[in-house]
């Protein structure tokens, strides 16, 4: 997820962000949210104060057409912004603080509620296509707990009494720190794949076809990135085997060839798989977080998050590693909730609503995924509020 409507105008002074007003070459058949027209095109501008001048007139106006604009994935400014496209109307909120600097991909930061509020939920199917993909998200699973020793046990008091926590390791029961480090590396080996192959295949059909994507492109490398930066933390703790890079290699291979031709036919249910896979990480996670918190994996108890998660996560310094398995889990909640709202719209013309922004991380945490429609009336309330905001700091400059 990203923030594509805004860019910087360094001509003369600071470097200010600024919103992109946007218009549509044609009469498009989708608005913002790759809905009906109806929802945001037909949307009468707000009124505004009158102009005290040429120049906060224009602005005004240019304001206007960006409210009542519709956009559809062959629309100006559905990548985000564009120097023909940008208003005067700057947004307080967004200033750059320097004039140059590096483009990054989105780095997620949370407070401690937002990592509190991740659950573990599960969206139900709704069709045959559904229901196969949970059949085989669950035939994944147990293949990949078999190879990682995972039994998904629930560690009880009585168990406590009876056996020792090494006596637990033995039997299976409960993973050592070693055993689920070698889970999450080969989990998010493989969770990198996905988003890398759906932004190439739109990447590529952009380019064959002439045309803007709608905002995908940049969410799907957002989540590639991501996922191998979860990978990148957790290669800092501990290095595998060569038998680990032998099954990461070899699974790779397979599963990103598979998920190319899945992507190619029908990304709606590449989409729906991944985030059932999600659903799952979520899952795990979730279980890891317990262990930890109950003392079942003392090596973790006090061990200090890796200073690449601090700057990653900007964790505080005195960051744990606790803290840095809520925040990956909080990622892959955000990466379940993004591809089931993905999976729910139509592929080939609907605008990315996540383009303009994301939900906040108790929804994205809480809840499988949008709807078409939630996708389109949340696209429209956070089009309306940047658009807003803009108009705001135009008349406190005029």
């Amino acid at each position: 997820m990203s923030s594509l409507l805004v860019m910087p105008l360094r001509a003369g002074g600071p470097s200010v962000l600024r919103i992109a007003a946007t218009s549509s070459r044609r009469a498009p058949a989708l608005c913002l949210a790759g809905l009906h027209t109806s929802s945001i095109a037909r949307t009468p501008p707000a009124p505004s104060a009158a102009p005290k001048n040429a120049a906060s007139s224009s602005s005004s106006s240019a304001a206007a057409d960006a409210t009542t604009s519709a956009l559809s994935h062959e629309g100006r400014g559905s990548e985000g912004a564009h120097y023909n496209d940008k208003t005067e109307a700057d947004i307080s909120a967004l200033i750059a603080t320097d004039k140059a600097g590096g483009w990054t991909l989105m780095n997620p930061i949370y407070t401690e509620s937002d990592l509190d509020s991740v659950k573990v939920v599960y969206r139900e199917p709704q069709t045959i296509t559904d229901a196969t993909i949970r059949n085989m998200v669950r035939l994944t699973k147990w293949t990949f707990d078999k190879v990682t020793g995972y039994k998904g046990t629930h560690i009880t008091p009585d168990h406590l009494k009876s056996s020792t926590i090494e006596q637990l390791r033995e039997k299976g029961d409960l993973l050592s720190d070693k055993a689920w480090l070698k889970r999450i590396i080969f989990l998010e080996s493989i969770a990198g794949v996905p988003g890398m192959v759906g932004g190439t295949l739109r990447h590529l059909r952009s380019l064959r076809l002439l045309r803007r994507d709608g905002g995908w492109i940049h969410t799907l490398l957002e989540e590639a990135e991501n996922e191998r930066m979860h990978l990148l933390t957790f290669m800092t703790v501990a290095r595998p085997s060569w038998l680990t890079r032998a099954v990461v290699l070899g699974a790779q291979g397979v599963f990103y060839n598979l998920f190319f031709l899945t992507y190619l036919i029908t990304p709606k249910t590449a989409h729906r798989f991944v985030a059932a896979l999600e659903e799952e990480a979520v899952r795990t996670y979730t279980h890891c977080i317990e262990d930890v918190e109950r003392g079942l994996v003392p090596e973790w108890s006090d061990k200090p998050a890796p200073q690449i998660a601090i700057d990653y996560w900007r964790m505080p310094e005195d960051a744990s590693l606790l803290d840095v398995i809520k925040a990956v889990r909080a990622d892959e909640a955000t990466h379940r909730f993004v591809n089931h709202s993905l999976a729910n719209l139509d592929q080939k013309h609907d605008f990315n609503p996540f383009a303009l922004g994301e939900p906040a991380p108790e929804i994205r945490g809480t809840i499988p995924g949008f709807t078409r429609e939630e996708s389109a009336k949340y696209a429209n309330e956070t089009q309306q509020k940047l658009l807003g905001a803009a108009k705001e700091q135009q008349e406190k400059q005029s």
